[in-house]
């Protein structure tokens, strides 16, 4: 073989293995991409609305609670999907790991500390207030569950007041004298509980509005789910302006947008709206006003059972046509078209680190 020959062998068998390299770089590129998406993880404060499964004593355990997703109860308090995993499925991440089950499941897609009933100061429910949770959260943190990358590539989820609100209307037998200074007490705990979450390494944190209070069927029912009451919505529209004005001189003095805003209260108000023009055109369709599934006397409740185990509530034809699961809660349908109102919004949080 004459020396020019031996030269042209060497230099193809050269390219060959620099083509390989370079295939092989390629790939584990690519497989390093769709590793770091599975470095999102998500971590959840809040009430029933984003919790997924820590109230195990209540109806989220309950018939008919699931029957769309998983197909059977599993600690939602809906027939299916919440907003907790629609931002999860956003961020392509499985939900997070509820915090009851953190010992006997998977943590590497985060924590839910979301606790139903619960608020930002403690409520008529049994259950930890967010202060606790994210007392929860600082725990893990000191027991280094999670790494300091783990938290500036992470993204929490608030939202709470609703239960407060409750609280608050319930022990003063439904007088609202006092409800702006009330609502300000929240805004101020809610925003040192902001900043504590910040501070325990957050850099993406998505906080929710408060939802119109008064187009909740428990409410409606009284107006034979026909329209919301406006004076409650009222409550829901102040506390979601002081919120957001809150949040916005968050970011300001932080130099950075660390805070999202979820506006859960236009978005309900708006496929509500959108959903009543439908039945408009279309009487046959559900009235979104009106809970999928309701007890059948004033006593009972979504889930109810009497001695005998035999059901006391009824349930709708169609959940998936529903907006409302129950008296307050969203049924799967209604958490989907919220969230695809809320999708704009949810794209400020794709850059984690900053």
């Amino acid at each position: 073989m004459s020396v020019s020959t031996k030269i042209s062998a060497m230099v193809k068998q050269t390219l060959s293995v620099m083509t390989l390299l370079l295939l092989l770089f390629f790939i584990l590129r690519e497989v390093e991409g769709d590793e770091s998406l599975d470095e999102v993880k998500l971590f959840v404060f809040g009430d029933s609305y984003v919790d997924t499964g820590n109230s195990v004593n209540s109806i989220s355990y309950m018939p008919p609670s699931g029957i769309t997703f998983p197909g059977t109860p599993a600690g939602r308090f809906s027939d299916g999907c919440v907003l907790t995993d629609y931002i999860a499925s956003y961020l392509k991440i499985k939900s997070p790991t509820p915090y009851v089950f953190r010992n006997s499941s998977e943590q590497q897609h985060g924590i839910n500390f979301a606790h139903g009933g619960t608020g930002i100061f403690n409520t008529l429910a049994d259950g930890p207030n967010m202060t606790v949770q994210i007392d929860s959260f600082e725990k893990l943190i000191q027991q280094k569950i999670y790494t300091k990358a783990d938290l500036e590539s992470s993204v929490a989820l608030v939202n709470a007041a609703g239960n407060d609100y409750a609280t608050f209307l319930q022990r003063k037998q439904g007088s609202i004298l006092n409800i702006e200074a009330f609502t300000t007490s929240l805004i101020q705990q809610m925003s040192l509980n902001l900043r504590r979450i910040h501070s325990l390494g957050i850099n993406k944190i998505a906080v929710g509005l408060l939802e119109p209070i008064g187009c909740m069927p428990l409410l409606t029912v009284a107006t034979s789910y026909d329209k919301c009451l406006e004076p409650f919505n009222f409550i829901s529209q102040n506390h979601s302006q002081m919120l957001l004005q809150t949040l916005q001189e968050l970011n300001k003095e932080l130099g950075k947008p660390v805070f999202v805003t979820l506006d859960l209260y236009n978005s309900f108000l708006s496929v509500l709206a959108t959903m009543q023009k439908s039945r408009s055109e279309h009487p046959t369709l559900m009235n979104p006003l009106q809970p999928c599934c309701e007890g059948v006397s004033m006593e009972d409740y979504c889930g109810s059972v009497d001695e005998r185990g035999e059901k006391k509530y009824g349930l709708c034809q169609k959940p998936e046509l529903s907006f409302f699961w129950e008296g307050v809660h969203l049924s799967q349908n209604g958490w989907y078209r919220v969230y695809t109102m809320l999708y704009s919004s949810l794209l400020n949080l794709n850059q984690t680190k900053l």
